[in-house]
């Protein structure tokens, strides 16, 4: 009798293990269906608009200003609601008309730039267009009923919150941006500089990528937030966070295995190419840790703290990784590769910071 009940304890026991294991599987599962059904739409958004920021090379900068705040705003605005097929959908469409007024005008009209440039105007303005039709239409009627003064209403916390995430993108988007302008100072730098930027430009093809999960992330983890429900947030973001690592660790071995390549696919100078093949290293270092630091960024901008992340970013990338960059490239003579490797330690150092914030936060407060 005693050996029976010991046996229906272990089995009890075993199903008690393969249900929690079965939920868990099945958590995770939900939840990186609610992450990449914000995600992937973005992705399609954040390429697609990839070339608007060089409209400021030939248009004022306050046009770009708008089109800018328009697109994002009104864009996260509709995944606040889960809205995303429709941003999908917008931005493949613009993508699509981009490239045949591209052709048009630059092949057919022989507009040249001034042509091309119109066209990354006209398909940037059809997405925000496409999404105020869809919510001036009556498609968002929960959230959408028309202008009115509580429009007006707190919007001071908005602006401050507005402010310090501009501030806390703009540090590392500067931050890049800097490695372009020492690398100038070093010798051959006209090579120095090409390689640099084919490295920075892959960099911003796979900030692309991730800025659909910064945004996934914000939304998922505000959206449980706005619910009351500290544990849901707490495990999204855990999810994030090994999300987060397994799409570092592909683009890392992409580029472990293809990283000597790269260079050709950008120019045909021997010199260039073999100057980016020596970058290849910290490059696939750069696109592991961006990965992750982006996706934990997106965590803290759902849970409201942009002002912390941008002290973060200055502490790390401005006061650690520029200084240690400059003394490893010019003092101890490692040219570009010591300046990268000292901004790399302030992205290295910024991604545990982060990492350490959100895993230790108390989400019930």
């Amino acid at each position: 009798m005693e050996e029976m009940r010991q046996v229906l304890g272990m089995s009890i026991e075993r199903k008690n293990e393969n249900g929690l294991s079965n939920s868990l599987k099945e958590r995770v599962w939900e939840v990186s269906k609610k992450i990449w059904k914000i995600a992937f739409p973005t992705i399609i958004a954040e390429v697609s608009q990839f070339g608007t920021p060089v409209l400021k090379l030939s248009f004022r900068f306050s046009f770009c200003v708008l089109l800018m705040a328009s697109f994002f705003t009104i864009q996260k605005y509709l995944q606040g609601q889960l809205k995303n097929s429709i941003i999908g959908w917008l931005s493949t469409g613009s993508f699509l008309i981009h490239v045949l007024l591209s052709w048009v005008f630059a092949n057919k009209l022989h507009w040249g730039i001034p042509g091309a440039m119109s066209a990354i105007v006209i398909g940037s303005w059809l997405v925000v267009f496409g999404e105020f039709v869809y919510i001036f239409g009556g498609w968002c009627p929960k959230t959408w009923r028309g202008f009115t003064w509580a429009a007006f209403s707190d919007l001071f916390p908005i602006i401050r919150l507005s402010i310090s995430s501009g501030l806390m993108l703009c540090l590392e988007l500067w931050y890049n941006a800097i490695v372009i302008l020492l690398a100038g100072y070093t010798k051959n730098a006209a090579v120095a500089i090409s390689a640099v930027s084919i490295c920075l430009n892959i960099i911003a093809w796979e900030f692309m990528l991730c800025l659909g999960f910064l945004i996934s992330s914000s939304v998922r983890i505000s959206n449980e937030l706005g619910k009351g429900d500290a544990e849901a947030a707490n495990f999204a973001a855990k999810v994030i966070a090994c999300t987060s690592i397994c799409i570092r660790v592909f683009f890392c071995a992409l580029y472990q295995i293809f990283g000597d390549k790269i260079g050709h696919s950008f120019t045909n100078d021997d010199k260039v190419v073999e100057y980016t093949a020596e970058l290849w290293f910290l490059l696939s270092l750069s696109i592991a840790f961006s990965v992750y630091k982006i996706n934990i960024s997106g965590v803290a901008i759902g849970a409201g703290r942009q002002k912390l992340v941008a002290y973060v970013n200055i502490f790390c990338f401005y006061l650690v990784g520029i200084p240690i960059g400059l003394l490893l490239g010019y003092v101890l003579h490692l040219k570009i590769n010591g300046i990268w490797m000292g901004m790399q330690l302030g992205v290295i150092l910024q991604s545990l910071v982060l990492g350490y914030i959100t895993w230790t936060t108390d989400w019930s407060e």
